[in-house]
């Protein structure tokens, strides 16, 4: 019974891992296509293009404040049957109800309604400063989403960097794990014919255990990448992302570091957006300055009433021309003008100061992607060394000139070169987009080209 009871503990167990298997759907991607996906899944993307909406319609709320405001209002009240006495004059009467001193009335209710309109025609340049400054800020929000869409772009290869660096790391673990698994074996067989010592099997045995717990730090490495990898791109969880390989063998010659800094100072969207954002600042301060002027305004209107058994106004129309100047606004405004004046050097300091932000962040990235460029030529070189060593010192042991531990140092020293070698690799890629966004010039057709065919 319980040997059953295990056998069907085990069947559940095999098909409970094949439907997870089945369950997880594997998803081949390109450079090229993570990036496109993601720029059409990025949560960070949209809430921008959201932001440059809203700007969009404060612009459109500032023109149509020249569209006249027009007021429609009207009332119908019963009433208790008051006795209203209307002097002659008004009721147009007899001799007698002048003498009587004119007529009385009672009625059940009153009806009134009204229409006015009313537009301004000088508001001391407010309204138009107002459109102004709400052009320069949604400017400036459409500059930002185009700054957020190179951001997302590297924030993408950043991304698809680090999973496939964990990805390869896995696969050279695998194989260093296979060679430590085949040595354990060879050695086991020399150490049971007397041709090796047990310290030395020994040592090889622990290798491999170290091994097998670098694999597992690897895979779990991966398993982190691959999760936020899915979650930037907008897939399921569970998706099994398989990147195709990078291919960075002729990476684009660069600009001087001069010339990177003016691309970026006349390319780079925030800095743009700054300067559009200075400029509705400084459109502020003009606003702030209209409340010295006076008002000037447009209005009209239409009155209709009905008095039950009083009177009846009907076409009673009105057209004029109004003035008002709050004399008190010639002491009270210049607190707000100064204020305005305040947020606008704040404006001009802050595109000063990202000013050179942008300078020292291209001298960096420009110096972080020569370092690059050198570390992958002298991981090169490490890695034909290490190779040539394990050569070496492999023939050395098979002929009992080399210890077991100059072997096992020497294969973990070719381990460590060929992983520094792919890892820099992807490492220049990553600088080479680093730098050309923070130049100003990083589009999602600038990385495509170094998918390998």
């Amino acid at each position: 019974m319980g040997t059953l009871r295990n056998g069907t503990l085990a069947i559940a167990l095999t098909l409970g891992s094949i439907t997870f298997l089945q369950a997880q759907e594997n998803k081949t991607l390109t450079l090229g296509e993570t990036i496109e996906l993601g720029l059409e899944n990025s949560k960070q993307l949209k809430v921008a293009l959201s932001k440059s909406k809203e700007a969009g319609y404060a612009t459109r709320e500032m023109k149509e404040n020249f569209i006249p405001d027009v007021d429609l209002s009207g009332q119908y009240m019963r009433i208790n049957e008051p006795t209203i006495k209307i002097g002659s004059a008004l009721s147009g009467g007899s001799s007698s109800e002048e003498e009587s001193g004119g007529m009385s009335a009672t009625p059940s209710y009153v009806m009134f309604g009204t229409a006015t309109a009313s537009m301004p025609l000088f508001s001391g340049f407010k309204i138009r400063n107002g459109i102004r400054s709400a052009q320069y800020l949604e400017k400036a929000a459409l500059l930002d989403v185009e700054a957020q869409r190179s951001e997302v772009v590297l924030n993408l290869v950043n991304a698809y960097v680090n999973l496939y660096k964990a990805q390869e790391a896995v696969k050279l673990v695998e194989e260093n794990l296979e060679q430590s698994k085949q040595r354990v074996k060879d050695f086991t067989n020399m150490e049971k014919n007397g041709i090796l010592a047990l310290n030395d099997l020994l040592k090889a045995q622990l290798q491999e255990s170290n091994t097998s717990l670098a694999l597992l730090d690897a895979q779990n490495n991966q398993r982190v990448a691959n999760f936020n990898m899915n979650l930037l791109l907008g897939l399921d969880e569970s998706t099994q992302l398989l990147l195709d390989s990078i291919n960075i063998d002729q990476l684009p010659e660069m600009l001087t570091v001069g010339d990177l800094r003016e691309k970026a100072i006349t390319e780079r969207e925030d800095l743009q957006a700054v300067e559009e954002r200075e400029k509705a600042s400084e459109t502020a301060v003009k606003m702030a300055k209209g409340d010295y002027w006076p008002s000037i305004g447009l209005s009209g209107g239409y009155i209709a009433a009905d008095i039950d058994q009083v009177m009846t106004i009907t076409n009673a129309w009105n057209i004029g021309v109004g003035v008002s100047f709050n004399l008190a606004q010639l002491y009270k405004n210049g607190a707000n003008v100064h204020q305005a004046k305040e947020q606008y050097m704040q404006t001009q300091l802050m595109h000063e100061q990202l000013t050179d932000q942008v300078k020292s962040e291209v001298f960096q990235s420009f110096s972080d992607y020569l370092e690059s460029l050198q570390r992958m030529e002298v991981y090169a070189k490490a890695e034909q060394q290490a190779k040539e060593n394990y050569r070496i010192t492999k023939n050395k042991h098979d002929n009992s000139l080399a210890t077991t531990t100059d072997l096992l140092d020497a294969d973990v020293d070719q381990f460590q070169a060929e992983l520094n070698l792919r890892f820099s690799k992807v490492d220049a890629l990553l600088a080479y987009c680093r730098l050309l966004e923070v130049s100003g010039q990083l589009e999602a057709t600038s990385v495509q080209s170094f998918t390998a065919q």
